[in-house]
């Protein structure tokens, strides 16, 4: 592991080719190692962000972005009220 990566993100670049989401892994703990990435590089601290805004940040990365926005909310990564007018970077 090099240490420009932090250790939550280990092997994660394996993942990507040509900087988008090869595939979502279907191992938990690996998908689980994918998320939290997502979480760190596409969304910023403290900010609230429209599911509008959510869809495009991940669409940079994976075309089937409704699967890993839901991945996001269930992990508890991001958070969103009961109407879902929003999301947010939890933490």
């Amino acid at each position: 592991m090099s240490d420009n990566h932090p250790s939550s993100s280990h092997g994660v670049d394996a993942l990507f080719s040509r900087g988008r989401l090869t595939a979502i892994p279907r191992r938990p703990a690996r998908r689980e190692q994918l998320l939290v990435h997502l979480t760190q590089t596409l969304f910023e601290p403290n900010r609230t962000y429209s599911e509008r805004e959510v869809n495009e940040a991940l669409l940079t990365v994976h075309d089937d972005y409704s699967a890993l926005r839901r991945y996001l909310v269930v992990a508890g990564l991001l958070t969103r009220p009961k109407d879902g007018s929003s999301y947010r970077r939890a933490g």
